[in-house]
């Protein structure tokens, strides 16, 4: 996507020039290039107490409708002939005269350089003298100051106008007289379009019917230009996709309470229809399970007060606790962060102001018993005088994410939501790194440590091979992002199957299971 800034604009804003193409036009590759280009007009504009924010969707939309404009020129020339292009320079040199008609276009070109002219490498005067692509660049700037009227011709570019400001041209030059003998020129040549119209009125026809709206023009354009499109119609429907995404309410309250309807063979409140019951057969003891819940950290610390003597491990639960359980008709117990816990939650916590913290039960390193708890041979141990008091140990297992320094995050990255740029510009990674992996680099976003944002990202880097990975972080879709978590992907096989296998794996441990943040985002 693509459309004019002017040398002033570029100056001003300071916009990375690998964003601009050799005319001279910015270009957006994808969606994150955009989100760059608006974050520094907001920043510049924030700086002046000018609270007029833009959106990278406008952005890209404004750069789409240009690229559209361009493809309609081209296709227009490739079906009537090239001849129609020198035809209408030669006719404006005739109508306004060649000084004038040269000297707009090299004004055209100080205003809005070529990337060439505008790095210093190239004059002006030798830039028009030249050729791209076989066409002689006075004939290109010459449409280039077709497109740029057009731009400043749609009302629903107004809030960008600084960008490609036309009015000094106008005022010095014979751009205004230029653009007439363009639209007269057009009127008497081969029409074109789904509408078959000159070309000049075809171009002007979405800003004339939604005058107002971006978005609403590219959706007029693939209603009424579709056919022209080709592979522009993909990119198109992704520019209406990232205007949706920013227009769309957010934090809309709760939804209508449905209650659902468990009658025997109905179908759901939700539409579900009635499932087959496979449960494991286990009627003569799971339906009267009476079960004790334990944070095994604080537990054992009131147990070491209790007893007067060091309990930090599970083969050191006294008998008689445990008796005790039995003897008030406990047969469950649930022991809540038996596994290796993430050592960057851990820290996080830490470094947000509580020195005594703990990692959290549910950002996991891995799935094995902490090595803080006596690891395997204590967990073993516990589990035998449980069972031999009828006490059935429970576990968490957690689904939906794992720790930020998991082991899946540094062996299978992939596994997890992510994406190869930053969702937003805004997001900074220079904090602490919280990895324990000297190979891999993982960054919390900075806003998090001041508790001015919660980023929804954090930064995955390898040094092995300077690939940079934006993993998100877990959330249940309820709340804000767990800083301490990464979500993993479920649309991704081998997810699935890693997950399976785990819950196999924990449930030959525990005959009970509690899945912790079970829903999932993929």
């Amino acid at each position: 996507m693509e459309f004019h800034v002017s040398r002033a604009a570029r100056d001003r804003f300071l916009f990375d020039q690998t964003l601009f193409t050799t005319d001279g036009n910015v270009v957006f590759a994808n969606f994150q290039a955009a989100r760059q280009f608006a974050a520094l007009i907001n920043d510049y504009r924030q700086k002046r107490n000018d609270n007029k924010p833009i959106t990278a969707g406008q952005i890209n939309a404004l750069g789409m409708i240009d690229e559209i404009f361009h493809l309609v020129l081209h296709k227009y020339y490739e079906d009537n002939g090239q001849i129609i292009r020198h035809a209408l320079f030669t006719e404006l040199e005739t109508k306004i005269g060649k000084q004038r008609l040269d000297q707009a276009l090299s004004h055209f070109v100080d205003l809005f350089p070529p990337s060439l002219v505008y790095q210093k490498k190239l004059s002006q005067e030798k830039y028009l003298k030249g050729q791209t692509n076989g066409v002689s660049n006075t004939e290109r700037e010459l449409e280039e100051l077709l497109m740029l009227w057009l731009t400043n011709a749609n009302p629903a570019t107004a809030p960008f106008a600084e960008l490609f400001d036309e009015n000094e041209l106008a005022n010095k030059t014979a751009y205004l007289q230029i653009i007439d003998g363009i639209a007269i020129f057009f009127k008497h040549q081969p029409h074109f379009g789904p509408e078959h119209q000159d070309l000049v009125t075809m171009l002007r026809m979405p800003a004339i019917m939604v005058p107002q709206s971006l978005g609403g023009q590219l959706e007029y354009i693939r209603t009424h230009w579709g056919q022209l499109l080709g592979d522009k119609l993909l990119k198109l429907l992704g520019s209406l996709d990232l205007i949706k995404e920013e227009t769309r309410p957010v934090f809309e309250g709760p939804g209508t309470t449905q209650v659902p309807d468990y009658a025997n063979g109905a179908i759901g409140a939700f539409g579900d229809h009635a499932e087959i019951e496979r449960f494991s057969p286990d009627s003569d003891w799971m339906p009267n399970v009476v079960m004790m819940a334990k944070n095994t950290f604080v537990w054992l610390n009131q147990l070491s007060r209790q007893y007067n003597r060091q309990i930090d491990r599970l083969d050191l639960i006294p008998d008689e606790t445990l008796d005790e359980l039995a003897n008030w008709g406990f047969t469950g117990l649930w022991l809540i962060g038996l596994w290796e816990r993430s050592d960057a939650s851990r820290r996080i916590k830490q470094m947000c102001g509580n020195p005594d913290a703990v990692s959290s039960a549910y950002s996991l390193s891995r799935y094995r018993i902490a090595e803080r708890l006596g690891g395997e041979p204590a967990y073993y141990n516990l589990s035998q005088r449980c069972s031999q008091r009828g006490i059935r140990l429970a576990s968490d297992m957690v689904p939906n994410h794992m720790g930020i320094d998991s082991d899946w995050v540094y062996d299978h990255p992939e596994w997890f939501i992510q994406r190869e740029h930053s969702p937003f510009p805004a997001y900074t990674f220079n904090g602490a790194d919280l990895s324990n992996n000297p190979q891999i680099s993982i960054n919390l976003e900075d806003h998090y440590y001041s508790r001015s944002d919660a980023a929804v990202v954090f930064k995955r880097y390898d040094h092995r091979t300077g690939q940079t990975a934006y993993l998100y972080h877990g959330n249940d879709g309820t709340s804000m992002p767990w800083n301490d978590t990464a979500q993993l992907n479920y649309l991704n096989p081998e997810v699935r199957e890693a997950v399976i296998q785990t819950i196999l794996e924990v449930a030959r441990k525990f005959p009970i299971i509690r899945f912790d943040a079970a829903m999932t985002l993929t």
